[in-house]
């Protein structure tokens, strides 16, 4: 069988899942194969763009293999100027080889201006029209070749992202067509979002044989007729992913130690409304498993993939330090106030440390049953910079209970702790579609799509999408603080790359 991972998805690190699941197979002595299309479809299309027609786009050109070996040196993330106009440069003709399918193309994102992929319909005729994509000369090649030279009766597609959807259909759709006799499986993130919705009925029978909700391990095990195994008798496999590619100064390890999240209490989180089960892997169980993939790959970086770390798991990190710089995710809590604890967080070789500190307004935190205070969120900010941990903080405007008043609460919190904050992500609230919570407003359809994840709402202060952009580009982005730490995003690449800034 083949394990794919379709474009497009950052191309900093390799697919987690699909390392998990190779991992899972390989212990089942199930022969199996992994494209990471992601990877391979950006280079194709990088090194076949059209004949360049502009100045920007030719030079471009020329500079391309040096922004690539760029990106995979380290010297280029000591100077920010410098990375922004490799990626740009390399970001523009990666938009130059898809604009002749009239699709909007990043390092980062897929964008097509009449098919959504949040529309089955759409979906299904990107599968029938797979020549429309504009990594067909790509896949459709590659894909006869495996298929045929392995004598393939089983692909498997992981989907974790909307900017997947579309070419992963297209994928599906070429292989249906060609090789009707193989068995067609789709799981991940995306699909996984898709089925947990109460009204979700599969519209791909057709193309699909089996869709996957959760972790995919056992049940493609199950699938292909094996005996499943039992959890602790594998871990992740990497051997078989091409990790001397991708666009990162080595290889960048993803991990995770969990999954769903340890707090689960917050409003509007897609996760509860999705029901997905906390479930911490044994804490020495991970360690182990981290040391034999560091002493198999040599990672420069790890990167812990979870929703959040919990305390536990950091605490046995602290107790047995990987050997090897790592960053993640963790909540906003009174024990990273801790200096001591922070400092030996620092020791055990964390560099990073992505924070959700979403509002730096108390009533919008209450609302959201955050479980935390804005005085916490400003200690601990300070305390883990003064222990040397880089800050990747993620901010959420436009909740329900938020009005141009407590959204200018933050701008206060953000402009009042900038000394303490490297990164930062700005997003707009989206309300999850099946939330528990959004029978509490009154919703309207935001994505007009039998398989969106959000729907609108009339916000009760009438503080609604509109104005609350225009008050993240006319007033928040334009503060002198909030610009100074936004001169510091990587430019796609975002939290994946922010790290390697931050290291020595």
């Amino acid at each position: 069988m083949i394990l794919i991972n379709p474009p497009i998805v950052k191309p900093s690190e390799p697919p987690a899942g699909i390392a998990k699941l190779s991992g899972a197979l390989h212990a089942a002595n199930i022969r199996h194969y992994i494209l990471d299309a992601n990877i391979e479809g950006i280079y194709y299309l990088l090194n076949n763009a059209p004949e360049p027609a502009d100045t920007w786009t030719r030079r471009a050109f020329r500079r391309l293999s040096h922004n690539l070996d760029a990106l995979r040196s380290r010297d280029i993330y000591r100077n920010i100027d410098q990375y922004k106009r490799a990626v740009m440069d390399i970001n523009r003709i990666l938009e130059s080889a898809a604009a002749e399918k009239r699709t909007r193309l990043s390092l980062a994102d897929y964008y097509h201006p009449d098919l959504s992929p949040v529309k089955s319909g759409d979906l299904i005729y990107a599968a029938g029209h797979p020549e429309e994509n504009p990594f067909y000369p790509y896949f459709s090649k590659r894909l006869s070749d495996l298929v045929e030279s392995e004598n393939i009766g089983i692909v498997g597609f992981s989907v974790n992202y909307l900017s997947q959807a579309l070419t992963a259909f297209a994928m599906i759709g070429f292989l249906k067509h060609k090789f009707p006799h193989v068995i067609m499986i789709a799981g991940g993130g995306l699909i996984t979002s898709w089925m947990r919705n109460p009204g979700w009925k599969n519209p791909f029978g057709s193309l699909l044989n089996h869709c996957i909700s959760g972790p995919g391990e056992i049940p493609l095990i199950e699938i292909i007729g094996r005996k499943a195994l039992k959890k602790g008798e594998y871990r992740p496999s990497y051997d078989l992913l091409p990790i001397k590619d991708y666009f990162s100064p080595g290889f960048v390890l993803p991990f995770s130690t969990s999954t769903g999240c340890h707090w689960g209490k917050c409003a509007f989180c897609p996760e509860k409304a999705e029901k997905n089960r906390y479930v911490q892997a044994r804490p020495d169980l991970v360690i182990d498993d981290l040391s034999c993939l560091i002493d198999r790959h040599r990672p420069v970086l790890i990167h812990l993939t979870d929703n959040a770390i919990s305390p536990v798991m950091m605490r046995k990190i602290i107790e047995r330090p990987p050997g090897t710089p790592w960053y993640g995710f963790v909540r906003v809590a009174e024990y990273l106030t801790d200096h001591d604890f922070c400092k030996a967080l620092k020791d055990s070789g964390c560099v990073m440390l992505k924070l959700g500190i979403e509002s730096g307004d108390q009533h919008v935190l209450d609302y959201m049953m955050k479980g935390g205070h804005v005085k916490t969120a400003s200690k601990v900010l300070k305390t883990i910079k003064e222990a040397g941990i880089s800050t990747y903080i993620y901010l959420l405007f436009g909740t329900p209970s938020e009005t141009i008043e407590e959204a200018r609460n933050t701008l206060n919190f953000v402009a009042g702790h900038s000394d303490y904050i490297d990164f930062m992500n700005i997003a707009v609230f989206n309300l999850p579609v099946n939330s528990p919570e959004s029978k509490e407003v009154d919703t309207v359809d935001f994505y007009e799509g039998d398989l969106s994840l959000y729907t609108d709402f009339r916000h009760p202060e009438g503080w609604g999408r509109r104005q609350v952009r225009k008050f993240i580009d006319r007033e928040f982005k334009r503060d002198h603080a909030v610009q100074s730490i936004m001169r510091r995003q990587p430019q796609f690449f975002t939290s994946n790359h922010a790290p390697f800034f931050m290291m020595e």
